[in-house]
């Protein structure tokens, strides 16, 4: 009886000499840890834009700067227009008192000459507002003089009335009145003039602009009975400033 011949099963050593298994590659590695590749937008384009548009703007306002200087120095050369000046004329004290209550009682015409020099340049002014303050900001009174046109080569008188009643001061302030009322020296009194100013030269009209006029070195006594006094104005200066109002400041 002839033997059976069974076939050789392949041993774990001929299995793996048959397939071979080798490392992966490095590129195959690096693939399979490799993120998820996602574009990013483009923001270069947008920054280009941006540059550009700051660039030109920069340009214009550069531009419309040297046109607006260019027109003034013109301007300058045809017309040489000067600031109008203010002199304190007087300052008539017919009361000036302050009360036991801390109270103050004031009445007091105030007349300011306004000179024009120019000889091609008229201005037209708003109604002027006048406050009346001591040297330490403290209120006196108010007034006011109407709107006038300054033709050139002009010299206007202004009078107003300066008038507070009963006006309530801080205790703090009401000594500092009583004691300067008092003093030989008298009283160191400063005016604030504001108003807004239109100055025509020929056909051109500049737009309306704020001013404020500021006078000091004024020396005031009250006045006793009822006999009025006069202040002293002889070393009484007055500066005009222009005051620029650009969004929430006034310059």
């Amino acid at each position: 009886m002839a033997d059976r011949v069974y076939p050789k099963q392949a041993t774990n050593g001929s299995a793996a000499a048959t397939n071979p298994s080798f490392p992966a590659a490095k590129a195959q590695q690096y693939g399979a840890s490799r993120p998820v590749y996602r574009p990013q937008p483009e923001r270069h384009r947008y920054r280009r834009s941006c540059c550009s548009c700051c660039l030109w703007t920069t340009i214009a306002i550069l531009v419309l700067v040297l046109i607006a200087a260019v027109a003034s120095a013109i301007l300058y050369v045809l017309y040489r227009p000067h600031r109008p000046t203010f002199t304190v004329s007087s300052l008539k004290i017919s009361a000036l008192n302050v009360t036991s209550a801390s109270k103050l009682i004031t009445n007091i015409n105030l007349n300011v000459t306004a000179k024009n020099p120019n000889k091609k340049v008229v201005y037209s002014y708003n109604p002027i507002t006048v406050a009346l303050v001591t040297d330490d900001d403290i209120a006196i009174g108010e007034g006011s003089f109407g709107s006038f046109v300054h033709g050139t080569k002009n010299t206007t008188l202004l009078k107003a009335a300066i008038t507070s009643s009963n006006q309530e001061l801080d205790d703090a302030s009401a000594a500092k009145l009583k004691k300067a009322l008092k003093s030989k020296k008298g009283l160191p009194l400063k005016i604030k003039l504001d108003t807004k100013v239109e100055a025509k030269m020929g056909a051109l009209k500049t737009p309306k602009v704020g001013i404020r006029v500021v006078c000091e070195g004024i020396k005031a006594t009250a006045p006793k009975a009822k006999s009025a006094t006069t202040a002293s104005t002889s070393n009484a200066k007055c500066k005009v400033d222009l005051r620029l109002k650009i969004w929430k400041w006034t310059f």
